[in-house]
């Protein structure tokens, strides 16, 4: 499973966000990232794409700790685009990898 959006309207840098969101390295989060930014990545303003690409750069384990509320969100990542990720996989049902 990858992508579900096609990257060709977007511009660069939103297309490499895309892009690492897909390919993190440890398939929960490519899923978390991905999904989240296959539903959001077009409409995100310039500083909301910011924090997501800060975001990316995080470990995945951490990450993963952070999202199903193993360890608290540091400081640098407590954004509101971590807090909308987090909100748009518990909708339906809590985080639970």
């Amino acid at each position: 499973m990858g992508t579900q959006i096609s990257s060709a309207d977007l511009d660069p840098r939103r297309r490499k966000a895309l892009y690492r969101a897909w390919h993190r390295g440890m398939r929960e989060m490519d899923l978390i990232m991905g999904a989240f930014a296959d539903a959001e990545i077009g409409g995100m303003a310039d500083a909301d794409l910011d924090d997501f690409e800060a975001l990316i750069e995080a470990q995945d384990q951490d990450m993963l700790n952070w999202m199903t509320d193993k360890t608290p969100v540091p400081a640098a990542f407590d954004t509101p685009v971590f807090w909308r990720m987090k909100a748009f996989h518990t909708r339906l049902k809590p985080v639970h990898l």
